[in-house]
């Protein structure tokens, strides 16, 4: 299983539930340091077993491209590809590659790798780490580079529509690969101090562990896939339905063939 954004929050806690679950691990993290130390402790929880880590950052795609480079080379099939990895990026941020900020670390980066991974997925899961947040989006598949600005939850809103429409999208594509995205809830997590109030996260009292939080995730991984609907949206181990613009066939094909283009994959 790999597990994308695993150095802390959700990702590290899913990491570790699959580890103690008998699941070889692979943790992908953009911090050096803290991507050492979650290998740490999910090393402990598998027993001692090796727990291979590697450090890509998502606001690079040269990034992605050296990952799957490392994850070809070491593994002819994966079973579980958890995009896991985002967050909300203050004010209008522009990547290197020339994409909102939000946007690519949220869903391009995740899309490009699992475009590049398809072989090895064949018969295995890919989930995403959506959000209740799509219904403040507004996506716009023509505008990737975030030309047109609508504020920070709105832009983080429109990458969590990708995300739910992307997993739709891949199980309509790809359907020898099961694809599902989740909406994890408000998690006690790193999240608040990326957008300036750290105390966002740690003292709203209806917030969820991180354990919790990855719950949804643990499962969609490690249940049998006849239980499960390819590209379906799940909240609390329940499918739900996404608001009606993400809910839209049309709209994800068109965010398919636009974000394509803009991995340079079309």
């Amino acid at each position: 299983m790999v597990i994308t954004g695993a150095s802390s929050g959700i990702g590290l806690a899913a990491a570790i539930d699959m580890a103690r679950r008998g699941a070889n691990t692979v943790l992908v993290g953009r911090n050096p340091d803290r991507l050492e130390a979650a290998a740490a402790t999910v090393r402990e929880a598998a027993g001692g077993r090796t727990v291979p880590a590697y450090r890509s950052d998502f606001a690079h795609l040269d990034d992605v491209h050296v990952l799957v480079d490392h994850l070809r080379q070491r593994y002819e099939r994966i079973d579980v590809l958890a995009n896991n990895a985002g967050g909300v990026v203050r004010g209008h941020q522009v990547t290197s590659d020339g994409f909102d900020a939000t946007l690519q670390t949220n869903h391009l980066a995740a899309f490009l790798l699992s475009n590049l991974l398809r072989e090895q997925l064949r018969g295995g899961r890919i989930i995403s780490t959506a959000s209740g947040a799509h219904a403040m989006g507004a996506l716009d598949p023509s505008d990737l580079r975030g030309t047109h600005r609508h504020g920070l939850w709105r832009q983080y809103g429109s990458a969590k529509q990708a995300n739910i429409l992307f997993a739709a999208e891949a199980a309509r594509r790809w359907p020898d690969i099961m694809s599902a995205s989740y909406h994890p809830g408000f998690v006690r997590s790193r999240f608040g101090s990326t957008i300036g109030i750290p105390w966002m996260a740690r003292l709203a009292p209806f917030a969820r562990t991180p354990e919790r939080g990855a719950d949804t995730l643990v499962w969609l991984a490690a249940t049998p896939p006849v239980q499960l609907t390819s590209g379906g949206y799940y909240v609390d181990r329940k499918l739900s339905r996404p608001n009606r613009e993400t809910s839209s066939p049309t709209l994800a094909a068109r965010l398919w063939d636009e974000s394509l283009a803009a991995v340079g994959l079309a």
